[in-house]
């Protein structure tokens, strides 16, 4: 055995070499696949998080952009179109009007010329004096009514509150003895009974409100009014009129000692006694209306709703009229509104004048048959009956406001004197209002100023995306319950409107259209000034600066100013873009604006050059990194065959480092974009409505709409916030997949 196996084994081969052989190479081997695996491990388990938190982030982002919400109008649009089409019907020639239905019966009994129209009770009462008149060929009978066949049948409603059944015992216990009774009492005064589904869930309602007298769930009893005092009031339709009358004096009958009053008003005069506490329970002829729900609400009071019976409204004519047996709904528009002689409607009938007899404006009859006669849509309307209901429910001021901004008619002024007009529009351009010269407001225009101005939808609850599909159910209930003159839609908060609105203080109306054009103004200058700048910076940097003290000093700074936070930014643009280049920056020094004594500098400039400074840092360090990839070669073989240092720079390395440079312009633009911090600084508008129009505009921009509306305190800001970010998204991906692509085409042209 030689000495040398006698020596211990070592991992080397010689002392010369220094490469590990045999064992020791395999652990070298394994050891760094094992730090490789860690490291790969760690780095996927980064890259799993950081998109398991753009998912997160996404999905929340949707989740409040979509689902159901509860809306309730301040004024029934349908109603509205009803006003237009009733005003027409009590204006009309030959026309008598009233809340009392047995004016109505007699008027129509004493002329032989009158047509009318009231509840079955009344024609039933006076039906000797009176020729039923057949609707689409069709007889009210309790046949035609209960299977829907006839069109003119309606439903019947008592409205009150639970805190009036909790508190009123004496109305508490007629609303129980109706209901237990009305269904067989009610065709004795000429009505038809309601389903047996109605009739369950109104005295379901009745339970809710007397749930601490010992009922069980679901359990209807009735009560025995014997010895019962106290009194309520009773006010409301005349067609419910001889129903609630019956009842009541078979509750008399049955015991009850108290007293009572019951008024027939209309249903409109009904439920606003109802809604103002002058009333204990409103007899109806037609569903309560959104906007008297919200009275009632308003006052404290939370209807709830009963239907007693249903009414097949009775088309009458005298006796002596031969001629009418059978009308359509066509021709019922023509009699009651434009014909002035029954041959206007049809040549076969007699050329003499129709006198109507129809039921007043307070009266839920009116609202019905106007609804099922004439089928009136908002829409639908002119743009004269639109302009018309909106000057009826806007006051002057708003009015004169509107007008200025744009005018309603070519030749007529709706709210402003011509002479004012005259002297307003005769102003200088930059102060006179836009009205002046802008197009007249289209139907469309009229449509959507009515809907804002008057009908006002207000969105009274949201529903995340998530628990629209998986909660349906209780959010109908929810809506049955605490919204029932609401309407429940599944909204997309981002739309084409959403986009073309501009900002609004209203979360149903808001728009982002102010904020993009802001976004893309301050992004535009940001361009402008930081590519440029930061691209021969680099080039000098790199191409032309010596290695000296003074140089690496700059560089030094340069990196460190990529890591400074974004609001010392804003302090160093409000400080310099602001207030010391004030007169620049507003545009008072270039006679851009109309009074330099109110200009100032918190414009799209100043934001601009702001957001310029602040990635002008990361663009130079792109720019020299996109340099220095180009090899020496490139610049040596220029200047060997005699291009100056500055061609071979320009016609060479620069077209060869682009791609890399348009990179990192891309990266840092991206985060201009979604800046906010120096924006608020710098004087960004948090509210505004005017669109920009060059670079010495107020402004807003996308980040700084989101923030606003994320502070509000209302739900639907934050569905609107988050549709915002969308649209944000969206702008950020379009511009750079446009700088991608240009980007792209013009690397490979160079």
């Amino acid at each position: 055995m030689s000495k040398l196996d006698n020596q211990p084994r070592r991992f080397f081969q010689d002392d010369d070499t220094g490469f590990p052989q045999g064992e020791a190479i395999k652990q070298q081997i394994n050891g760094r696949n094992r730090r490789g695996l860690w490291w790969r491990i760690f780095f996927m388990f980064a890259l799993l998080m950081a998109i398991a938190s753009l998912i997160a982030l996404l999905v929340t982002i949707v989740n409040d952009t979509f689902g159901y919400v509860i809306v309730v109008n301040k004024v029934d649009p349908e109603r509205l179109a009803l006003e237009v089409v009733e005003a027409q019907l009590l204006t009309a020639a030959n026309t008598v009007s009233s809340e009392d239905d047995n004016v109505l019966a007699a008027g129509v009994a004493g002329n032989p010329q009158a047509i009318g129209f009231f509840g079955n009770a009344y024609y039933q009462q006076n039906s000797d004096q009176l020729k039923l008149v057949a609707v689409d060929g069709l007889l009210p009978n309790e046949e035609t009514a209960v299977s829907g066949a006839y069109s003119l049948d309606r439903p019947l409603f008592l409205y009150t509150t639970a805190d009036i059944l909790t508190e009123n015992q004496a109305a508490n216990i007629f609303m129980n003895y109706l209901l237990t009774h009305v269904n067989a009492e009610i065709e004795q005064v000429g009505y038809l009974p309601t389903s047996q589904e109605d009739l369950t869930f109104s005295q379901q309602n009745w339970i809710k409100a007397n749930a601490n007298v010992g009922l069980q769930p679901g359990q209807w009893a009735a009560i025995n009014p014997s010895g019962i005092q106290g009194n309520f009031t009773v006010a409301g339709s005349s067609t419910v009129f001889p129903l609630t009358e019956h009842m009541l004096a078979e509750y008399i009958a049955a015991g009850y000692e108290g007293t009572y009053s019951n008024e027939s008003l209309g249903t409109t005069a009904g439920i606003a006694a109802l809604c103002a506490g002058d009333a204990d329970i409103a007899a109806a002829s037609r569903p309560i209306e959104s906007g008297e729900f919200e009275v009632c609400r308003a006052n404290g009071r939370f209807p709830q709703e009963f239907r007693v019976g249903t009414d097949a409204l009775a088309v009458v004519v005298n006796p002596q009229n031969t001629f009418l047996t059978a009308v359509t709904q066509a021709e019922l528009q023509q009699i009651f509104t434009t014909a002035t002689t029954w041959a206007d409607v049809n040549p076969a009938w007699p050329n003499e004048p129709i006198v109507r007899f129809i039921p007043g404006a307070d009266s839920g009859t009116l609202d019905f048959f106007t609804d099922a006669v004439y089928d009136a849509s908002l829409s639908d309307l002119s743009k004269d009956e639109l302009t018309r209901l909106l000057a009826a429910n806007i006051n002057v001021g708003r009015g004169r406001a509107l007008e200025r901004e744009q005018r309603f008619f070519e030749n007529a002024l709706l709210f402003e004197s011509p002479e004012l007009w005259n002297e307003v529009c005769a102003q200088p351009a930059a102060t006179r209002p836009s009205g002046c010269t802008a197009p007249i407001r289209s139907h469309d225009d009229v449509y959507d100023l009515l809907v804002a101005e008057v009908v006002q939808p207000d969105v009274v609850r949201t529903y995340t995306l998530l628990n629209s599909i998986f909660n349906r159910g209780a959010i109908q209930a929810e809506f049955a319950d605490t919204y029932p003159n609401g309407d429940l839609q599944f909204r997309s908060w981002i739309s084409r409107d959403f986009v073309t609105n501009p900002q609004s203080s209203t979360p149903e109306q808001a728009g982002v259209r102010t904020a993009i054009l802001g976004s893309l103004f301050v992004i535009a200058v940001t361009i402008a000034f930081s590519f440029p700048v930061g691209v021969g910076a680099a080039i000098y940097l790199e191409e032309y600066a010596a290695d000296n003290r003074l140089n690496r000093l700059l560089q030094t700074n340069i990196n460190n100013l990529a890591g400074v936070p974004s609001i010392i930014y804003g302090m160093l643009g409000l400080a310099i873009f602001v207030r010391a280049m004030e007169s620049f920056t507003s545009g008072a020094a270039l006679g851009a604006v109309a009074d330099p004594t109110t200009a100032n500098g918190r414009t799209i400039l100043s934001a601009g050059l702001t957001l310029g400074l602040l990635i002008l840092p990361l663009l130079i360090i792109n720019a020299q990194e996109a340099l220095r990839s180009v090899p020496n070669s490139l610049r040596q073989a220029g200047l060997a065959l005699g291009a100056t240092k500055w061609q071979t720079t320009w016609h060479h390395v620069l077209p060869v480092a682009l791609p890399g440079i348009l990179t990192g312009t891309i990266l840092a633009v991206s985060r201009a974009i979604g800046e906010t911090a120096p924006l608020v600084v710098v004087g960004a508008s948090t509210f505004i409505a005017l669109d920009p129009t060059g670079p010495f505009s107020k402004f807003t921009t996308l980040p700084i709409q989101i923030y606003q509306w994320t502070s509000r305190p209302q739900a639907e800001f934050r569905n609107i916030a988050a549709a915002a970010i969308l649209v944000l998204l969206a702008m950020l991906l379009a511009l750079n997949a446009t700088a991608v692509y240009l980007r792209n085409r013009y690397s490979v042209r160079m």
